[in-house]
């Protein structure tokens, strides 16, 4: 026995068209086949024509009428499948090719008035594909143009991306007339399926195409060129619509995965920088101004008398920029590492020896220089 339209869509039966309309486009986008996975279809493609059917009827005032009056027998005995679809508002609920592109798939192609017009196939578009672009730092803290090749396959130009030989050793499908779709009877349903023959092609490949062997397409190194903006970093990604591989239906995207290289005086934390600077221990002692490297240059920095190895500094806003807003900067942290002098002149060493002297220092042989200055600036 079947189940109650008004039931089947979840709403009262003195619910307003709009009503009928709103409850039908929410479960027909919940059951839609291609929305489930795939052991799921068979019962998702029963239920979309269960709520179909019961729309198609509801949403007409003459169907809902005799179905109000007399039951599903009055609808079947007055309407045929084509009749409970033929003036049904799909296009109000999905669009204008609410009708080919929501029921046609189930139901075949004669429903709406048009009495068996050709289904159109929608077009596949080409596959994406991705890329690692590797960059200096140099590179993301001022930005770049770089040509990038990347291999993809695009249409063979022989057979234009049919496959067949000059592009034109093509027949109809003999199985489903070169439709693309055979009809299976499912009780009161048609359902249109695609000609596993052809593959939904609607034409036959008599003779392939020596170049591309029948796939259509070629496997070929492009050159983009592209800007890379400032801040990038090695979690950044970049898409570049129209740059993926060539399909029937357009071109799909190329996905740009980001690498940064190692750099030799800086490490990267965010927006910040990280180095290690070394600083003579005179220099350490007395205080004095350092200089201090930047991605793009140098800058000048005052260190304090007494500065111990380790202290870091920072240098404002000389860091990376923002991807998101490049007039924000992080900054540069400048570790300071006293550098010990490994050799002397005689005269350093009398001095040195004379200032650990004056500072408590033991000046015994078994000591030796280089932990002598290593105990001062430690």
């Amino acid at each position: 026995m079947k189940k109650d339209y008004y039931e089947i869509l979840g709403i009262k039966k003195d619910a307003a068209v709009a009503d009928i309309k709103k409850a039908y486009r929410a479960l027909a986008m919940r059951h839609h086949p291609d929305r489930v996975e795939e052991s799921e279809k068979k019962q998702a493609e029963e239920k979309f024509k269960e709520i179909s059917e019961a729309y198609g009827v509801l949403s007409d005032a003459q169907k809902r009428q005799t179905y109000d009056q007399h039951g599903h027998a009055g609808i079947d005995q007055s309407y045929t499948s084509d009749d409970i679809f033929r003036g049904a508002d799909f296009s109000s609920v999905f669009g204008e090719s609410g009708m080919d592109d929501i029921l046609s798939q189930f139901f075949g192609g004669s429903f709406g008035g048009g009495g068996g017009r050709r289904q159109q196939r929608r077009a596949a578009r080409g596959r994406d594909i991705q890329y690692e672009a590797e960059l200096t730092l140099e590179e993301v803290y001022s930005g770049a143009k770089k040509t990038i090749k990347v291999p993809r396959n695009e249409v063979c130009r022989d057979c234009q991306g049919n496959g067949s030989k000059n592009g034109t050793a093509l027949s109809d499908c003999q199985a489903c007339g070169g439709r693309g779709q055979v009809m299976m009877n499912s009780g009161f349903f048609r359902m249109a399926q695609t000609c596993p023959s052809c593959q939904g092609e609607g034409r036959i490949i008599k003779e392939t195409c020596p170049k591309c062997s029948g796939r259509g397409a070629i496997k070929h190194v492009r050159e983009i060129e592209v800007n890379f903006p400032r801040g990038l970093d090695n979690d950044s990604q970049m898409r570049l619509r129209g740059e993926g591989e060539i399909g029937p239906g357009g071109p799909g995207d190329l996905y740009l995965f980001i690498r940064v290289k190692p750099h030799a005086k800086f490490r990267r934390v965010g927006n910040d920088l990280e180095l290690d600077l070394p600083v003579s221990f005179v220099k350490a002692a007395l205080g004095g101004e350092v200089v201090v490297p930047t991605v793009d240059g140098q800058v000048t920095m005052k260190v304090p008398a007494g500065t111990e190895s380790g202290k870091v500094f920072r240098v404002k806003g000389k860091g990376m920029p923002d991807l998101r807003d490049e007039r924000v900067s992080g900054e540069i942290y400048a570790r300071v590492m006293v550098d010990v002098p490994k050799r002397l002149s005689s005269e350093q060493r009398r001095l040195l020896e004379e200032f650990a002297k004056a500072s408590g220092e033991s000046t015994d042989a078994a000591d030796s220089l280089q932990d002598k200055i290593k105990k001062v600036f430690k």
